[in-house]
């Protein structure tokens, strides 16, 4: 059996009012790609931000190959593996797509930070740049400046930037937002070409992505986690069908 990577337990968070995580409950195991999903205001995004350490829960343990992290900051949480993508992308625009994974390297090897472009001057980073815009099929745009690449180019960026991390759990939020279909089409691909070799927590609103990705799949809805487990069984939960698919039980 695979054993949990990431554990939430009765993890909560409210805002005034507003509860947008009530006692959840996850595993997310070695190597899998386990998909939360959820109407809009669900608490997917908080959810995430909690894992990441951008937000702090009111209660609840995150627990990271056994170790608690709930107090732990996003760098501290980082170098112990963790790497997330953002809804609106997390990129350096005036930069080649070469200096920005060549950046990401640096960070991961410790390597001085005392000029900027230091980075791109290095072969040896230089070749591991290369090989992580390759994994997404970006190696001969990498001379491009970051602002001038397509949406879905940026987005297979920043994921070089997080596979440059060499991470454990990768997070990923809403990766396919504002992407065409062929954009999608080669999001997909690439997150496909990464499975097993990574745990990834995917956040999505494509459903086609996410059953095309997801091994298993956790639905959110108000805060709470109504039901989870493999895709054919979530597809025809009652609950989530009524709750998020919209359909009458």
């Amino acid at each position: 059996m695979k054993r949990a990577v990431l554990k939430l337990q009765g993890v909560s968070k409210s805002f005034g009012a507003l509860r947008v995580a009530e006692a959840i409950g996850l595993e997310v195991l070695a190597g899998e790609t386990h998909a939360i999903i959820g109407p809009n205001g669900a608490g997917k995004t908080s959810l995430i931000n909690q894992i990441s350490g951008t937000l702090a829960p009111d209660a609840g343990r995150i627990v990271f190959e056994g170790r608690d992290v709930t107090q732990m900051s996003i760098a501290a949480r980082a170098q112990l593996g963790f790497a997330r993508s953002f809804q609106i992308t997390q990129i350096l625009p005036h930069f080649s797509a070469l200096e920005n994974v060549s950046l990401a390297v640096q960070a991961r090897s410790g390597s001085s930070f005392r000029f900027w472009q230091a980075a791109a001057s290095e072969a040896a980073l230089n070749r591991a740049a290369v090989h992580w815009l390759d994994s997404v099929e970006l190696a001969a745009r990498a001379d491009t400046l970051a602002g001038a690449l397509s949406h879905g180019e940026k987005r297979r960026l920043e994921l070089a930037i997080a596979l440059a991390q060499a991470p454990k759990l990768l997070l990923l939020d809403e990766p396919m937002a504002g992407a065409g279909s062929e954009e999608t089409r080669r999001l997909v691909a690439t997150l496909k070409s990464l499975k097993g070799r990574y745990t990834m927590l995917l956040v999505e609103h494509d459903m086609q992505a996410v059953f095309a990705l997801a091994d298993r799949i956790s639905v959110l809805v108000a805060g709470r986690i109504i039901a989870s487990g493999e895709p054919p069984a979530v597809r025809a939960n009652p609950a989530v069908r009524a709750a998020y698919l919209g359909e009458a039980t």
